[in-house]
């Protein structure tokens, strides 16, 4: 589904600040898989993100999503294939919007938009039974302004709405770790329901090993560009916190990475 070859992207290049924040990435994602992604500050993490999503483009290499070549396009033609959440929960709704409005927009991502109503009676009855999922009591509160929804509540809005035009491929850019302990489990356990229950393609940067091993049937690490580890399967499951910090704790050397916490 997703297929990076020799992916190289430099920041600044010819200055004294020149970065090299990828360094040669080949990676192939194939459909269904949901990949984790760990490494230090600054070891690429965001950029590979950014430029999978067309933010930024690489300066060589290819990036192709389902077969095709889609290295030079921009994040917006992008949208028909990307969904993508971010670690800043208003960054993915429209807070002066409704909730369906909102989900309205969702509906409509990567398509063509007309001048008829955004929000008919059919689509109100969808957004009700879809919202259910969340458990979170939103289902009867579609008129309410995103902006009066808590962070949490707001980022699982988020991540349904990401999720609703079913994406080639989901990208989730830490997309708890600005919520509290409880509210992250909470939208961590959604995420992993409804990747599994629509087989999402999905890639999941995340700051913390525990939750890196425990979700996902994948896991790569990332280290000054390049992927210094591959993981899946039963390697993965298998694998314990306490040995990767043994074999990578140099490398690793952010403490919110070698945080224990689920």
């Amino acid at each position: 589904m997703l297929e990076l070859e020799n992916v190289i992207k430099v920041f600044n290049r010819g200055t004294q600040d020149e970065k090299r924040a990828l360094d040669g990435i080949d990676l192939v994602v194939e459909k269904g898989d949901f990949v984790t992604i760990i490494g230090s500050n600054g070891a690429g993490k965001s950029t590979l993100l950014n430029v999978i999503a067309g933010t930024h483009q690489p300066d060589e290499g290819h990036v192709r999503i389902n077969g095709r070549d889609v290295t030079r396009w921009p994040d917006y033609r992008l949208a028909c294939y990307i969904a993508r959440v971010f670690q800043d929960p208003t960054m993915g709704t429209a807070g002066a919007m409704t909730i369906e409005e909102n989900l309205a927009l969702a509906e409509r991502r990567g398509k063509r938009r007309g001048l008829q109503w955004g929000v008919t009676a059919a689509y109100r009855r969808r957004f009700r039974e879809i919202l259910k999922i969340l458990d979170l009591g939103l289902e009867d509160r579609l008129k309410l302004a995103t902006g009066l929804l808590s962070g949490g509540q707001r980022q699982s809005l988020t991540l349904l709405m990401a999720t609703l035009s079913l994406p080639k491929v989901l990208l989730l850019d830490e997309h708890t770790a600005a919520l509290d302990p409880r509210t992250a489990e909470k939208v961590t356990l959604l995420t992993d329901q409804i990747v599994r229950e629509n087989n999402l393609t999905t890639l999941m940067v995340t700051h913390n090993m525990n939750q890196a091993l425990k979700h996902g049937n994948r896991m790569i690490m990332l280290h000054q560009g390049r992927i210094q580890m591959d993981v899946r399967g039963e390697e993965k499951k298998n694998l314990t916190v306490a040995e990767l910090i043994a074999k990578f704790g140099k490398t690793l050397k952010d403490e919110t990475l070698l945080s224990c916490d689920s």
